[in-house]
């Protein structure tokens, strides 16, 4: 890929670029500064938290978010008790939109929960499990794990006397659907995988980028998984030092650093090169954000929406050299025949046990089964892709173990 561009580390710390600690008020273009358009179904105000506290509090006591720890993020749970899982993952997204929000005067609540939030929908194994139900669901409507995401906390969360789901406020569900900005295709569509889940409660104007607060939460998805990422791929021996030399933005970083000789220092240098690329990453975006959000001047969250443009983002060189470093992630570590082998045996699985359960219903539980009874194939198809997406890693594995003979050990 030839010699990196080295972004300059600086200062370290987490206020190098002008950042300023502590809590700071929202600004008149934060989530809260007007009401909530509220929630689906009515409930009275909570006298302790506000409505996007309320929100975060929803996300963190549910079943699928407790899931998530035993739901891959690049390496199957049982290959090692050290690497990120989705739950995990979604805390580090969580800290670093928190970080962001504060700087930026948004709400930090609504970009907690959104960061939270933001793959509840994801099935077992990953992107591997996401390609498989994709696959499987092509005749169905497809599977889009943001759009599931939307299933979740709108319908297959079942706690509550009054509804199902989690009754989030439209706030939360817009950040939801708009993870990764406007939910409209080439031609200005809407993309009906997202938008299906939402109908026929209120239009989420999709054609508007969401709050600031949801911005927010997809950049630290972004900085999240790219620097946890290059750990992991270090501590899987994916990855070496030296290799980051020669990668976008880790480059500077790794050449700053003093040599690896003392006994134990190289898992050291492994955690500065991460912290350092959090630091770097997270001051970007802030300054950037800063620049963006003077010339725009809003004076409402509405403002950002209508902007016509991401109002949080990464300056085009780092935006540039981010994009490089994921083509060298792609390649070094996440299309590593170690990382590969791996997927598509787990990819696999997930096929037959989707296939199964459509051929023979009396394989899934009770509850299940008795859901699909009835329904069109289109309908059944959905409630089943529901079942696999909810399963842990562990549980797919159990369950093909159940129902076929010669389940892969997946390492």
């Amino acid at each position: 890929m030839g010699k990196a561009k080295h972004h300059s580390v600086g200062d370290t710390s987490a206020y190098g670029a002008g950042l300023k600690p502590g809590a700071r008020s929202p600004a008149a273009y934060a989530a809260s500064a007007l009401p909530s358009r509220g929630r689906k179904f009515p409930e009275p105000d909570c006298p302790t938290r506000s409505p996007f506290q309320r929100d975060r509090d929803r996300i963190l006591h549910s079943t699928a978010f407790r899931r998530l720890i035993h739901k891959t993020q690049v390496f199957v749970f049982h290959e090692g008790d050290h690497y990120r899982t989705r739950l995990t993952h979604s805390l580090e997204v969580a800290q670093i939109a928190r970080t962001m929000s504060r700087q930026l005067r948004l709400d930090e609540d609504l970009a907690e929960a959104l960061a939270l939030a933001h793959d509840l929908g994801h099935p077992p194994f990953g992107h591997a499990g996401e390609r498989a139900l994709d696959r499987l669901m092509a005749a169905f409507g497809g599977f889009d794990h943001n759009a599931q995401s939307l299933r979740v906390v709108m319908a297959l969360e079942r706690k509550y006397l009054k509804f199902d789901g989690l009754n989030l406020t439209w706030e939360s569900l817009e950040g939801l659907a708009k993870h990764n900005g406007p939910i409209v295709d080439d031609m200005h569509e809407p993309v009906r995988k997202v938008i299906r889940s939402l109908e026929p409660w209120q239009s989420l104007e999709p054609s508007r980028w969401a709050s600031g607060e949801a911005q927010v939460a997809a950049l630290s998805d972004d900085i999240a998984y790219v620097t946890h990422d290059i750990d992991d791929g270090l501590r899987a021996g994916l990855l070496t030092l030296d290799d980051l030399r020669e990668a976008p933005l880790a480059g500077g970083i790794v050449d700053a650093l003093p040599a690896a000789e003392a006994p134990g220092i190289r898992s050291r240098l492994t955690y500065e090169v991460t912290r350092r690329m959090i630091t770097l990453l997270i001051e970007d975006v802030v300054r950037e954000s800063r620049g963006r959000l003077a010339a725009l001047a809003p004076t409402s969250p509405d403002d950002i929406r209508a902007a016509g443009d991401a109002v949080v983002a990464f300056s085009p060189s780092v935006a540039a050299d981010l994009k490089l470093l994921k083509a060298f992630l792609m390649e070094r570590v996440y299309r590593s025949r170690k990382v590969m082998d791996v997927m598509e045996a787990a990819e696999a699985d997930i096929g037959r046990l989707f296939a199964r359960y459509l051929a023979d219903p009396s394989a899934l539980p009770e509850a299940w089964r008795i859901a699909q009874e009835g329904l069109s194939d289109r309908k059944r198809a959905r409630v089943i892709a529901d079942f696999v997406a909810g399963m842990t890693d562990r549980y797919a594995i159990d369950q093909h173990g159940r129902l076929f003979d010669g389940t892969p050990e997946l390492r």
